[in-house]
């Protein structure tokens, strides 16, 4: 067992050092261009690490160490004149169970800057634009920017990743500051988010063969930071509706899903101390999928209350408490049990997190945390939970990640 995984760590090790090798030529030519062109910017990084899930599929079925923690993405603006910009970001991945492996375009929008002044901007986006709605939905997609490896699942399910991303559509973003009032930022957006044959058998299980296709996806933001002040405040409401549509002679039917949610968040940025918070209600509709005549609908509950202390330039401390419950009528799973056979722990996940992370220099960054997990409501897929490999209620997550950017 040592010796493989010294030989897991050695290739993965490997593996990281080349694609550093080559970012590090590739910025040089960057850096370059970018003396020849000032319009032109780019940036990305490189993150690597090994991870371990075990009495549970989170990661992998078998509850190994994995090197299936790699994100390497690149972005890229040019801005054609002083009010329009295009930017976009493409990215690859492989976190195993948690998401779909692959590449895929994060964004690729126009970012028009309608007014500007004093007191007042207001942004139009058009595009495959981002989601700006959540404390961490706009930095989720880079590692070194997130606060660890693994965000809040209680609101930023791994499962979702691709969808809460950003949908095609367009998006608005007014700010407003005074100095009576302080700053407030409101956004909007409007769009739909297709799903390949992989993100609907992660998300729904190998047995489904149909497509499923995002309706509609309606969000709304505002963010209230008072005069002078380190605290931030905020509210979202989300509404997104999904079809799947079934193949022929498929076991599951044709069915709509979908969800409500109002979210609130506080943020405090001090000088070494940082807090952060957020606590949401969703409301679950599912008609058909199972069966023709199926409807169910369910609230589901989550929050998570978040530390983090600046040690000094290098090193900082993160701890986290978070719970989240698939129906708040229903929260140690009793109900689910009897009804379906699924074990009771599937009804809910409660996270205890312990992190650190360091800066090797102004570009390279190791971090490392535990979890502590209770519950299994968290894991792909959701529709028919493998409860043979994910037979404990108990479970624990370690994880440690280089990351690289430029």
């Amino acid at each position: 067992m040592l010796l493989k995984l010294n030989s897991k760590i050695k290739y993965y090790l490997y593996t990281l050092f080349l694609l550093i090798t080559l970012n590090c030529i590739f910025i040089n030519y960057v850096v370059a261009y970018d003396e020849f062109n000032n319009a032109w910017h780019a940036h990305g990084f490189v993150a690597q690490g090994l991870i371990q899930a075990e009495k549970s599929s989170y990661v992998n079925d078998d509850g190994d160490v994995s090197g299936k923690l790699t994100e390497i993405g690149l972005n890229a603006s040019y801005l054609f004149t002083p009010d329009i910009r295009v930017t976009g970001q493409v990215v690859y991945l492989n976190g195993g169970n948690r998401y779909s492996k692959g590449a895929r375009i994060d964004y690729a929008l126009i970012d028009w800057s309608v007014y500007n002044d004093q007191n007042w901007m207001i942004n139009l986006y058009l595009g495959r634009y981002k989601n700006n709605h959540w404390l961490y939905s706009s930095t989720r997609d880079v590692p070194h920017t997130r606060p660890s490896i693994i965000l809040p699942q209680s609101m930023y399910y791994d499962g979702f990743r691709d969808i809460a991303m950003g949908s095609d559509g367009a998006a608005l973003k007014v700010s407003y500051g005074s100095e009576e009032h302080g700053d407030f930022d409101f956004n909007f957006s409007y769009g739909t988010s297709s799903l390949s044959s992989d993100e609907v058998k992660f998300l729904l299980g190998d047995m489904a063969l149909g497509e499923g296709k995002q309706k509609f996806d309606a969000q709304m933001s505002l963010y209230w930071q008072p005069l002078y002040s380190q605290w931030r405040f905020g509210l979202s409401v989300l509404d997104s509706d999904f079809n799947y549509s079934r193949k022929q002679n498929e076991f599951f039917s044709d069915g709509l899903f979908s969800f409500q949610q109002y979210s609130l968040s506080m943020l405090f940025e001090g000088e070494r101390w940082e807090f952060s918070s957020e606590l949401f209600q969703q409301k679950f509709l599912l008609e058909g999928f199972y069966a023709p005549t199926f409807h169910n609908e369910s609230f589901s509950q989550g929050a998570y209350i978040q530390t983090r202390y600046q040690y000094n330039d290098k090193l900082r401390f993160l701890a986290r408490i978070e719970k989240f419950y698939g129906n708040k009528e229903d929260k140690n799973g009793s109900q689910l049990e009897k009804l379906t056979g699924v074990p009771h722990y599937f009804a809910f996940h409660n996270d205890l997190t312990l992190g650190a992370s360091y800066n090797l220099n102004e570009r390279l960054r190791l971090q490392i945390e535990f979890h502590q997990v209770e519950g299994t409501s968290r894991l792909t897929p959701i529709t028919f939970p493998n409860t043979e490999i994910n037979d404990s209620e108990h479970w624990n997550i370690w994880a440690l990640q280089l990351m690289y950017w430029f």
